[in-house]
């Protein structure tokens, strides 16, 4: 099969892929990005539809701190390899205020919540994806959409609407996403061929994700009940966020700032009252009428029924006076029996190590071809967290892939392999 020979190749047309194609085109170099699915940046779709929660107004040094690299980068890296002081600076290089002048050099307008989250104004993702996209295109960047990529076969085999297809870049960029959502196109499909040609691949675990709970059955009208005004905390890990009691378990934004924590082993807890002191709850319980129910002695203690009914859930064994129940209320152990799985997860840990890195996240076993975003091994809360690493890590790995077009020194990438076996081994 004759190859297509390009400068600049980007397979994955999420946030990271289209940064990365933005920032070869601002060189010069406009890319062809290749996207499995029929429509680019589903995840970006899917997370924008309760709002479009793009970064954090926060100063970037904390903020570059609550977005981890794994466990490859926890040791002093040696020379040339990719650390947590590169990862660090990669994200100081594009945060909050670069992320937000970004959007507004789209033309969307934002604003900043009570939590410091930022937002487009209308919220949704899809005007600023329509205006991305139409820059791009602006810039001579080229989407095909439906193709998969199949893997190495001496350049980058592709299934496509047409057949198969082979591309000789000078340059590429992976940015496949991880392992959570894999209907929106984030399979890992990509892993064997990675480690096949050398590239150490930690194996992906679920972040931001739910836990499941063996409910009693009394719980069961609680299903759906939205718990606000709590204090989470797993190890170091706090939050005060909203959270949700499914038929499955508990879900939402609180519960993902400790779900890493959780997930690798930690006990979690919750406040049930964290602006009121122990003594103050006693006080209020203690003054219950004495031949009202548990529930609703309770229930004049926290004010919220559904705190109540966690605290009967999760507080036993029963505390015998009122001291016993504030204390509880104040300390209630977060009992469940293990993290949802990947398909459930908002994103993954897990991914490219990075001793398989340059500083310019260029993949060391393949010179030339560089990744970005959820394939690396890094986490992060939600909360405008995850999508300015993308965005940083998709612009890292554009800009040194444009300097290596830029020095002359790119000959077509010949990666390891053969030609993939037909049909190619994942389902178009």
């Amino acid at each position: 099969m004759t190859p297509e020979r390009v400068p600049a190749l980007v397979i994955g047309a999420g946030p990271a892929g289209l940064m990365a194609a933005e920032a070869l085109a601002a060189a010069g170099f406009p890319a062809v990005v290749c996207e499995a699915m029929p429509t680019p940046a589903r995840k970006l779709l899917m997370a924008g539809k309760s709002g479009l929660n793009l970064t954090k107004d926060q100063p970037v040094e904390g903020f570059a701190a609550r977005i981890t690299l794994g466990s490859g980068g926890a040791a002093p890296a040696p020379p040339g390899y990719f650390s947590t002081e590169e990862w660090e600076g990669i994200v100081r290089g594009f945060g909050p205020d670069e992320v937000a002048g970004w959007a507004r050099g789209l033309g969307i307008a934002l604003f900043t919540g009570s939590t410091g989250r930022v937002f487009p104004v209308g919220m949704k993702a899809s005007p600023l994806l329509r205006a991305w996209l139409g820059r791009l295109r602006g810039q001579g960047v080229e989407l095909r959409t439906r193709w998969r990529w199949c893997g190495f076969a001496g350049g980058f085999a592709f299934d496509t609407p047409e057949g198969r297809r082979l591309i000789a870049p000078q340059v590429a960029v992976l940015a496949l996403g991880g392992a959570s959502w894999p209907r929106l196109g984030s399979d890992a499909a990509w892993v064997p061929w990675l480690r096949g040609a050398g590239v150490q691949v930690a194996p992906f675990r679920p972040a931001n994700m739910g836990f499941r709970v063996e409910w009693s059955e009394a719980m069961q009208r609680h299903f759906g009940g939205a718990v606000k005004g709590t204090r989470l905390a797993a190890a170091t890990a706090e939050s005060r966020g909203e959270w949700v009691l499914t038929p499955q378990g508990i879900e939402g934004g609180g519960v993902y700032e400790v779900a890493a924590a959780l997930r690798d082993g930690a006990q979690g807890s919750i406040d049930l009252a964290p602006d009121l002191p122990a003594d103050a709850l006693a006080d209020r319980l203690a003054k219950a009428p004495a031949r009202a129910s548990l529930g609703n002695r309770l229930r004049r203690m926290l004010g919220d029924p559904l705190k109540v009914a966690l605290l009967l859930e999760w507080g036993r064994p029963w505390s015998e006076d009122a001291a016993g129940w504030a204390a509880r209320a104040k300390a209630l152990p977060l009992r469940h029996v293990g993290p949802m799985g990947l398909e459930r997860a908002i994103s993954s840990a897990g991914g490219i190590a990075a001793a398989a890195l340059s500083p310019d996240l260029e993949l060391r076993p393949i010179p030339g071809v560089f990744a970005a975003g959820e394939m690396l091994d890094w986490e992060a809360p939600t909360g405008g967290y995850l999508m300015t690493g993308c965005l940083a890590s998709g612009r890292h790995a554009g800009r040194a892939a444009a300097a290596r077009l830029s020095a002359g020194r790119p000959a077509p990438i010949t990666p390891p392999g053969r030609e993939p076996e037909e049909p190619c081994p994942i389902s178009c």
